[in-house]
């Protein structure tokens, strides 16, 4: 929407990206799980930690993707008006495959970020995974143990996340002139 023709459009974008880029995620978490109730608007809290990370991420998200497409060289626009391609359909099989090779490692971080944000939904009654080791440790005293394993978790998805990206990039690798 940040690139949309329609200013309205872009000016609604901008004022969403800069509030969730401009407040901490856990302040958006309370704001959802903790404030909206105050209003009438009660939602459970896996629901509430899932529409915070969503609304958290799709803020990053979407000024990534923005930059990504700005990174295009504009010839590539005129590349496809000059063979009679429409601007959607340009950046639909033009800029677009070039865009998502530039943003696939800084997506990949905000998404290793998020997982290892989700410790936060434990603030609104989630009980997740480190939560759940929190409350273990108190029971059985071993707290090194028990954060150590949690870290390793976390650490594990990560590097999941890590190894998906490098195939991603490989795989785009195919729209970058070499």
């Amino acid at each position: 929407m940040r690139l949309s023709r329609n200013r309205l459009a872009s000016a609604v974008a901008r004022v969403y990206v800069s509030i969730i880029r401009g407040t901490p995620l856990l302040v958006q978490l309370f704001v959802i799980f903790y404030g909206l109730p105050s209003i009438g608007v009660v939602i459970p809290p896996w629901p509430s930690a899932i529409i915070a990370f969503s609304l958290n991420v799709a803020g990053y998200a979407a000024e990534i993707i923005r930059a990504a497409i700005l990174s295009v060289p504009k010839g590539q626009w005129e590349a496809g008006h000059t063979i009679g391609m429409s601007r959607t359909r340009t950046l639909r099989r033009i800029i677009l495959p070039q865009a998502a090779r530039v943003s696939v490692p800084p997506l990949s971080n905000t998404f290793i970020s998020l997982v290892k944000d989700s410790s936060l939904a434990s603030l609104i009654l989630v009980s997740e995974m480190f939560r759940q080791a929190q409350e273990i440790a108190a029971f059985s005293q071993q707290f090194m143990m028990l954060y150590l394993e949690a870290a390793l978790v976390y650490w594990v998805f990560c590097l999941v996340l890590s190894s998906g990206q490098s195939y991603l990039e490989k795989r785009l690798d195919r729209y970058v002139a070499h």
